[in-house]
């Protein structure tokens, strides 16, 4: 008797599943294949041999991608992905075609352009992560560029140099984000603007991602028509303009995932076939996989990859349920901006630890200045390089659509509540996606539903209720708070009502800005970076967020760095000597003793420590010495020439390089010492502690305390402390 075969009745036939199968294995199989060679290449050979030893070598490589710069302590680290391409071997050397990762430090690192090939002397490790990556290359100093990039390549860097060069006409601001807009030049950002872009969930409009292809795209496929291009002519001159679009804005994963998907769509357009969005978004993922499988760990791929199989499938039936209670284009938006949105977040709740809640308005507001943007900006970036004054002119009217979406940004992040705390990892990920799971079962659920809002409601009657009783923040009569900005300092001192002088300004824009949010501050007439190191400078941006900044004192000796932080104001190089008055407040500096020389860009850190300007700041009842982070030597130098203060803000986060004499030479009886929880640098020494202890001055920490104020008392100087966590 034969064997009875069961077949669901209405599913896919036997043969189309076998297909189906096999062509699901035959992908995987490619990819395991292709990824297994690319492992095979990098863990392999004299480049990875030479990483497990920790040996220090010589290499010849190509430069892949563009410089990525991050401040690290009192320093800037500059990564750039390269192609080694030749490496010594006892004394020989061999050839070899593996990525590596370069990390360097120094303007000559931000300089590079992808294609340029340099020579370099680097200390060789392993990557830590599962990466493909043959090593990680450690370098001191600059490299030394052995050619230039490609043709291409060169007139790719030449056309972003000429739209860096037409948008010098716009405002600050906008002259840093149009670039990035366009070609994802973001070279000139301001790093507290980018936060801002971070905050309110517009990160995605300073890289270039699908929707500028899709602009460039249609605008082309637009103009071709019009000009009595046939259906068939229209896609290969678009295929042209995406390719060198492209090419300009370097292939980053998004860039490539939004190209083969645009171009697989211009290819259905051109067979006459339509267009479906889920397959081409398919098509595309597997390509690249099979070409790089690199990619299938990289976040910001994944993140292109989310948002366009969210705006595929959930944007429509949200369109639709919308459009039943509001105008269809307002329904579209709105669901365009959620959907993305929403496939985003468990994702970047694992990279940010943080859940956005203002994204999608910011996105519904930002979205008709985007089109305008990219399409004036692109049409600038091919006029530029031809000429200027035209190119100028067509910036202006793309500066303002800018300068639109800039508002939208400051104006979300500047929301209480913008961004809420979560888990980060893959921990957080997972309970979002539980959480979100369970809003969905409560929205479906109308006994819950009520459950719910009543205890949401409970929850922010209490939480009101929280914050009506506490205590009252800032103190009435401070004299100086020290922001609690994280490894960094920031000195705030009252010069009357919503105005304070501030000393440095922490490492992070938005420590500081909410430091001085939560003073009232709006006016710094006069804003002191010691040295240009950057835990004490790159929070700058936040300090010039909403407020009124007159002018900008910088230590005489200053190599520079902080320009980029505060240009178009009034700067004043300080050296001993130099007062200032500014309401009942009177500053004086005591250090740097000269001048000069300037600072070297490669100084070692000691030496720009050694440079801080030092002041000593007066005021009715109250008087601090900021002592920067200068170390024994100069305290040496300093310590003939220190007035007795009540309060003393410990040198250099409180470190083991301490003179004795200079502390005692203060007579301070209040010590604060600006530090970072839990930091890498074992910031302050215990030595430290223990000597100021004994010196028998009372002491406050950041880490510990959070903001520190000062209140001047008829008996001596009150300390009130409010903890940021």
């Amino acid at each position: 008797m034969g064997s009875l075969e069961w077949w669901p009745v209405g599913a896919v036939s036997r043969p189309m599943f076998c297909g189906l199968a096999g062509a699901v294995l035959a992908c995987v199989a490619a990819s395991a294949t292709g990824t297994g060679l690319r492992l095979s290449a990098v863990g392999s050979g004299p480049v990875r041999e030479l990483a497990g030893t920790h040996a220090r070598t010589s290499i010849e490589a190509v430069v892949t991608g563009d410089p990525q710069a991050k401040p690290s302590g009192d320093r800037e680290i500059v990564t750039v992905r390269a192609r080694a391409e030749s490496i010594r071997v006892r004394w020989r050397a061999v050839g070899v075609r593996v990525p590596v990762l370069l990390i360097g430090t120094g303007d000559a690192w931000r300089r590079l352009v992808p294609g340029q090939r340099i020579r370099i002397t680097a200390r060789l490790s392993p990557p830590r992560h599962v990466e493909l990556l043959a090593a990680v290359g450690i370098v001191r100093g600059p490299p030394v560029v052995l050619d230039g990039p490609p043709a291409l390549q060169r007139a790719a860097e030449g056309v972003r140099a000429r739209l860096r060069e037409a948008s010098a006409v716009l405002p600050p601001d906008q002259r840093g984000v149009l670039p990035g807009m366009v070609v994802g030049d973001t070279s000139r950002l301001d790093p507290g603007l980018a936060e801002d872009f971070t905050t309110a969930g517009l990160t995605h409009l300073l890289v270039v991602s699908g929707a500028n292809l899709a602009i460039v795209a249609g605008a082309v496929l637009t103009s071709c028509r019009l000009a009595g291009l046939g259906r068939r002519r229209a896609p290969p001159a678009a295929a042209v303009a995406l390719l060198a679009f492209v090419v300009v804005a370097r292939p980053e994963p998004s860039v490539l995932r939004a190209t083969v998907m645009s171009l697989i769509g211009l290819l259905a357009f051109y067979s006459g076939r339509e267009r479906q969005g889920l397959p081409a978004l398919s098509g595309a993922v597997l390509v690249l996989v099979l070409i790089d499988p690199g990619l299938a760990r990289s976040y910001g791929f994944a993140l292109s990859v989310l948002a366009t199989g969210g705006l595929l499938l959930l944007a429509p039936p949200w369109r639709d349920r919308l459009g039943r209670w509001m105008p269809r284009p307002m329904a579209e938006a709105l669901a365009v901006a959620a959907a993305a949105q929403l496939a985003c977040t468990p994702v970047l709740v694992m990279l940010t630890g943080e859940v956005g809640l203002v994204a999608v308005a910011a996105n519904l507001l930002a979205t008709p200045a985007v089109p305008v943007a990219t399409l004036l900006g692109a049409l600038a970036a091919a006029i530029a390089p031809i000429s200027l004054a035209p190119a100028r002119l067509v910036v202006w009217p793309a500066g303002l659509a800018v300068g639109w979406i800039i508002g939208v940004a400051r104006a979300a992040s500047s929301v209480p509540y913008a961004s809420v705390p979560w888990q980060g990892g893959l921990f957080g990920s997972v309970t979002l996606l539980l959480a979100l799971a369970a809003a969905y079962l409560v929205i479906r659920h109308r006994l819950l539903l009520v459950l719910a809002a009543t205890a949401l409601a409970g929850a922010v009657l209490a939480g009101a209720l929280v914050r009506a009783t506490a205590p009252r923040w800032p103190p009435p009569g401070w004299a100086m708070v020290a922001c609690d900005v994280g490894q960094g300092d920031a000195s705030v001192l009252s010069t009357g009502p919503a105005q304070a002088v501030v000393v440095d300004a922490g490492p992070d824009p938005d420590l500081i800005d909410a430091c001085l949010d939560r003073l009232g501050i709006r006016v710094v007439p006069l804003l002191v970076l010691t040295h240009p190191h950057a835990d004490h400078i790159e929070g700058t941006p936040g300090v010039r967020r909403g407020r009124t900044l007159a002018a900008v004192a910088t230590s005489a000796q200053s190599n520079g760095k902080e320009d980029r932080h505060v240009s178009g104001l009034a700067m004043h190089p300080t050296a001993a000597g130099r007062r200032w008055r500014v309401g009942n407040l009177s500053l004086e500096a005591l250090g740097p003793w000269t001048a000069g020389p300037h600072l070297h860009a490669e100084a070692d850190g000691a030496t720009i420590n050694n440079a801080s300007i030092v002041l000593v700041a007066r005021g009715p009842g109250f008087s601090v010495l900021l002592t920067g982070d200068i170390e024994a030597d100069a305290q040496r130098d300093l310590v003939s020439s220190i007035p007795p203060v009540q309060l003393l803000k410990v040198p250099h986060h409180g470190a083991r390089n301490q003179d004795p004499a200079f502390l005692k030479a203060t007579r301070a009886k209040i010590s604060i010492t600006s530090v970072g929880k839990d930091n890498d640098y074992g910031h302050p020494a215990p030595d430290t502690v223990a000597l100021l202890q004994r010196l028998g001055m009372r002491g406050y920490r950041t880490d510990r305390d959070g903001d520190i104020a000062v209140v001047p008392t008829p008996t001596g100087l009150a300390t009130v402390t409010r903890k940021t966590d």
